[in-house]
């Protein structure tokens, strides 16, 4: 009787521990939205920011989020998936170098991004002179989202069974062969969804853009698409404000008239670009899961 009363305690606490994170979140979530979406408007998202003036809003900190978030995933996305394949497939589990390897990706996991922004503005922004500019930032996005990324793909790479791997080899495939034809279209639905959730990540982040990707937001001739003009939305050596960077400079510089409304509808924005990615994730997921483990739609 004693053991069933602890049970039973011990689900009803991890019950409400469940439930007040939901709370939580909900809260945290309807709190934002509640004060943003009744000043988010056509006239908001497709216009410039302005500094001094009221009216502004955040077509060009949205296309810089957005731009920079591609380069970043084009650039850490063959890397993580080279690294994860490696660790996983191919490396010598014993080694030292591999032990170094982990260590590594365990450590620049669990640097604070704000150190990453700095290092990001040392070495790019000013020893290579690439200034603060979407290239700076992109590159810093990849040390900051490279270590999350790799253990998710490896981790996808580890859930499929080893049943698998022997099938391939026994077919007579290499073991590149069977990596390519057997393991990856296997993980597929998990690496999607892992790379969907670390774009999430990616598009939220503040501090790490502060130093390399700059805090102002040129204005944007968007019918110029030369990626060598300083007024071309394709040009990577120009700063870039990003969202999430607009809304720590609204409300640490104060200047705007109507600083309090831009912040809140540049917040409920953000929050539910974020939310899309977390949802866009378990949905693509599953639909591939279901593609690819029965090769029909339902």
């Amino acid at each position: 009787m004693n053991q069933r009363r602890s049970n039973k305690f011990a689900i009803g606490v991890i019950y409400f521990i469940s439930a007040l994170v939901v709370l939580i979140l909900v809260a945290l979530i309807f709190s934002i939205l509640s004060a943003g979406i009744p000043n988010i408007n056509i006239h908001f998202l497709t216009s410039h920011s302005s500094s001094f003036e009221s009216g502004g809003g955040i077509s060009d900190q949205l296309f810089n989020s957005f731009y920079l978030l591609i380069l970043s995933m084009v650039i850490s996305i063959p890397i993580a998936l080279g690294s994860a394949i490696y660790l996983n497939e191919f490396a010598n589990k014993k080694s030292e170098i591999v032990s170094l390897f982990r260590s590594a990706i365990e450590v620049l996991s669990s640097l604070p991004s704000v150190v990453v922004g700095l290092f990001g503005f040392l070495l790019f922004v000013l020893k290579f002179h690439f200034g603060f500019s979407v290239l700076s930032g992109s590159i810093a996005l990849t040390f900051f989202n490279l270590p999350l990324l790799t253990r998710s793909i490896e981790n996808s790479l580890i859930a499929v069974p080893d049943l698998q791997r022997e099938a391939g080899l026994a077919l007579g495939l290499s073991k590149w062969e069977t990596v390519t034809k057997v393991i990856l279209p296997a993980a597929v639905p998990s690496i999607v969804t892992g790379i969907v959730l670390a774009a999430g990540r990616v598009f939220g982040e503040a501090a790490a853009l502060l130093f390399t990707a700059g805090q102002s937001a040129p204005a944007l001739n968007w019918f110029n698409w030369n990626p060598f003009s300083s007024t071309s939305p394709l040009n990577p050596m120009r700063p870039a404000e990003t969202l999430a960077v607009h809304i720590w400079k609204v409300n640490s510089e104060g200047t705007m008239p109507d600083a309090a409304q831009i912040s809140a509808g540049s917040s409920a924005v953000l929050i539910i670009m974020v939310l899309i990615f977390n949802l866009s994730a378990r949905y693509f997921g599953n639909k591939l899961y279901k593609k690819m483990t029965s090769g029909t739609e339902k």
